[in-house]
């Protein structure tokens, strides 16, 4: 059998405009592009494109960033975006033979740590605007996010990367890098920060609300290496979690510019040295965790735009992440299968851009077709179905007349005709009423379990009629001897519980 898929949550996403404007005004990008058209007439540059001393030295206060003592380094950054994405073009001169220094012997040119070409080039190359600038100001919405995204997993890569002066300190004689002695593995740190952004996701997917405020790193960390089955942390995971912290401090750093995250960087009064490394400085007792002012541990948060760049990820790597509006133009039994999985906010959502693409009576019919059936999971279609009924129109009224006297659907059209004050409904018999109670309490059971509501909702149905025992077993509906079972093991009165238990047993019997 082929392996399932895994399956987020559905996100809600911003108008391709809406992005593209926020990609636009990143402080990355927004560099990347006024360096792009600077190049325009063609800047030399080093091969392979880094800037030599004076065009970095005048592309900083382009920016604006001459007096920011990181300013060099931004303006570099924004300068290798443009490169990578391809807003700016390098042409190498004839006689370069494809080195990268210029020089027959290799031992000529370099660029440092800060992309800046070392003062040995001999400038082989020339920067100018690339074809991609073009689309930047007159292609379409989806033309800059693709751009966006390009100049996004670049800096991702770099975020998964070591530090440099590591790297240079474990390069041996030979000039080869020892991995091993540099602790580092690829795969497991692009792996780690996926795993970040994913959970960051998934907290924007599950709850809108939540996902405004921003994650104390400490808790965003803790999440990828404390084990859920262990209820204290071990000093090692401590340990593991503070290191983690540190690395996630540098990351976050690095892509914040993307306009990925929003991000509190981490106080830096908190980091100290320890055999080397950083570490973060956690309080003692819980008491001083108390008293500390949390936020200084780093706060980071995906923004919409994030939200759209990791989904797209997922996507490629062959995750389910469904957005919402996916179902609008899907048939109303994909629609109702769909919408119990989803959190509240994005299934009225979903249910909303469905109905939109229908009218209320076109709507309701195909909703009401959908959800006949006396199969495991019709009760749950069933309620489902009202709940999205609930929000057509009145002009879904004729659809809903027609099923009056229908078994499955004749309870629902009447709570839905009543509850937008339709006049001249015929009162529902008994064994109508009884029917839809099961079928209510048996699409509850399927959504919720054992819940807190389910249990008042149990007390309040057999409160209201002392003789409810009597009638239920005898409703001819596939899940009424697993409803009064359910009833039993909810019902806080012992008497009331046994009454169910011996109703269930009765409707088994008669099956």
């Amino acid at each position: 059998m082929p392996e399932e898929r895994p399956t987020m949550p559905p996100v809600r996403l911003r108008t391709d405009a809406e992005l593209a404007r926020d990609a636009l005004a990143a402080p990355l990008l927004a560099r990347a592009v006024r360096l792009a058209r600077w190049a325009e007439q063609g800047k030399p540059v080093a091969s392979g494109g880094a800037l030599p001393e004076g065009e970095l030295r005048e592309a900083t206060e382009l920016l604006e960033l001459a007096g920011d003592e990181d300013g060099p380094l931004y303006a570099a950054q924004a300068w290798q975006l443009a490169v990578d994405t391809g807003l700016v073009e390098i042409e190498e001169s004839a006689g370069a033979d494809g080195d990268s220094d210029g020089d027959s012997d290799g031992d000529g040119a370099g660029v440092d740590v800060d992309g800046e070409a070392t003062a040995e080039d001999e400038f082989s190359a020339v920067a100018t605007s690339g074809e991609e600038l073009r689309l930047i100001t007159e292609g379409g919405p989806r033309d800059v996010l693709d751009i966006w995204l390009d100049g996004f997993e670049t800096v991702l890569a770099d975020a998964a990367a070591p530090d440099l002066s590591d790297i240079a300190a474990q390069i041996s004689e030979s000039g080869e890098l020892d991995l091993d002695a540099l602790d580092w593995n690829p795969e497991e740190e692009a792996e780690f920060l996926d795993g970040v952004l994913g959970n960051l996701y998934l907290l924007t997917a599950l709850d809108e609300d939540a996902a405004t405020a921003p994650v104390p790193l400490p808790a965003l960390a803790a999440s990828m290496i404390v084990p859920e089955d262990m209820d204290e942390p071990t000093d090692d995971i401590l340990e593991e979690v503070s290191e983690a912290m540190v690395r996630l401090d540098d990351q976050f750093r690095l892509l914040a510019p993307t306009g990925l995250v929003d991000y509190q960087p981490v106080d830096e009064a908190l980091i100290q040295e320890v055999d080397g490394e950083g570490r973060i400085q956690e309080p003692e007792t819980a008491q001083e965790l108390e008293d500390e002012d949390v936020s200084r541990y780093g706060m980071v948060r995906l923004t919409p735009l994030g939200v759209y760049a990791v989904r797209a990820r997922m996507l490629e790597a062959g995750i389910d992440a469904p957005a919402v509006g996916d179902l609008a133009d899907k048939g109303a039994d994909i629609l109702l299968d769909a919408l119990p999985g989803h959190p509240e906010p994005a299934a009225q959502a979903e249910a909303e851009r469905w109905l939109a693409r229908r009218t209320p009576e076109e709507a309701a019919r195909e909703l009401l077709a959908a959800a006949r059936g006396d199969d495991e999971d019709a009760p749950l279609r069933r309620l489902t179905c009202q709940q999205t009924l609930s929000l057509a129109g009145t002009e879904a009224e004729p659809a809903l007349r027609e099923v009056l006297e229908d078994r499955h659907l004749g309870g629902l059209a009447r709570v839905w005709l009543a509850e937008h004050g339709v006049v001249g409904v015929p009162e529902p018999s008994e064994e109508m009423v009884f029917w839809l109670t099961v079928d209510t309490l048996a699409a509850q059971l399927a959504s919720e379990g054992d819940s807190a509501e389910l249990r008042d909702l149990v007390r309040g149905l057999v409160d209201q009629s002392g003789s409810f025992f009597d009638s239920a077993w005898r409703v001819d509906h596939p899940a009424t001897a697993d409803v009064l079972e359910a009833m039993g093991r909810l019902h806080p009165d012992k008497k009331a519980a046994k009454e169910a238990r011996k109703a269930a047993f009765k409707a088994r019997s008669r099956a």
